[in-house]
């Protein structure tokens, strides 16, 4: 019966009503926009608590610290303080990042400046009482100052701890005229200062550049992201087989069990050494001098020849 009632209003062109005593069913969401009055589409995720990004500015590095288990914060404003007043009163002996100077220790990884937690209630003592004994003299801060202190070497030990927000310091630290003499005596038969070097300095930062003459292979694989290869730094073979014939081009892979390389069309070309007696194998790679060089700097080699390389604008 209810079938055949809700048919004769649908013929009669009349909408069915509701059954007495049930209100009327809510239109869809978005039916404020067509022809039926109704509630108006929410935006997606209406209602719902931001994600950690958008909940507030700092929220990624709050989690960052609690990672970590570094605590809270310091305050970047009595940090900057905090820096002025060690750089001028205890640099001389801590070192301008307080790791360590001349005769004083590395505050960084201090226990005592571990447990002030950047409240300076533990090197508070230390600073107003000096350590005699060790060196250390009197210094007459007030509360604000050590308070600033404190959080500078909490801003330390948290930069130091947490390598996320590593930023590189100074690596200019070598000697220009003997990384002069390190270039041309180990550099200067493949570079020239003037040459493909020329204007070096101004091209790259200091971390880079000091990266891209002590690791400048990069490794490319097939069906792998990134730029293509500098040409200049690849890796070529020739492969002469025991008739006579050969075959040149980049190398794309070398095991103890087989060789591979693509020639200037393009074409694929791969041996199996242990089938193949007789085969002679050319390689050249124009980066292994570098490599080379890798087992050979000592500290102060690498620090003269960025400070050389850094004359290069």
């Amino acid at each position: 019966m209810v079938l055949l009632a809700a048919s004769a209003l649908f013929l009669a062109g009349q909408e069915p009503q509701a059954p007495p005593g049930n209100p009327p069913p809510e239109p869809p969401p978005g039916a404020a926009n067509g022809p039926h009055p109704g509630p108006a589409a929410k935006p997606p995720n209406a209602g719902q608590r931001p994600t950690n990004e958008a909940a507030a500015p700092g929220r990624n590095q709050e989690n960052t610290q609690n990672f970590f288990g570094l605590g809270a914060a310091p305050d970047p404003v009595s940090a900057a303080r905090g820096q002025t007043t060690f750089v001028t009163n205890c640099a001389f002996c801590h070192g301008t990042n307080a790791n360590g100077g001349a005769t004083g220790p590395d505050l960084v990884r201090s226990v005592l400046v571990l447990h002030d937690e950047g409240t300076g209630t533990q090197i508070g003592p230390v600073i107003l009482n000096g350590r005699p004994d060790k060196g250390m003299p009197k210094f007459s801060f007030n509360a604000m100052q050590i308070k600033d202190i404190a959080q500078f070497l909490l801003a330390r030990s948290q930069a130091t701890a947490n390598r996320m927000e590593y930023k590189i310091l100074n690596v200019i630290t070598g000697d220009p005229k003997a990384g002069a003499a390190y270039f041309s005596s180990h550099c200067a038969s493949c570079h020239s200062a003037t040459g493909d070097l020329a204007h070096i300095a101004a091209k790259y930062d200091a971390a880079t550049l000091q990266s891209r003459f002590l690791y400048p292979v990069t490794r490319s694989y097939p069906g792998t992201p990134g730029p293509l290869p500098d040409p200049k730094g690849q890796t070529t073979v020739t492969v002469t087989l025991p008739s006579g014939q050969s075959y040149s081009g980049t190398l794309e892979h070398r095991d103890d069990f087989s060789i591979a390389l693509s020639d200037s069309s393009g074409e694929y070309h791969s041996w199996l050494l242990d089938e193949n007696n007789g085969l002679k194998i050319d390689i050249h790679d124009p980066l292994k001098g570098h490599e080379e060089l890798l087992k050979q700097y000592t500290d102060a080699d690498m620090h003269n020849l960025l400070a050389y390389l850094e004359t290069l604008k």
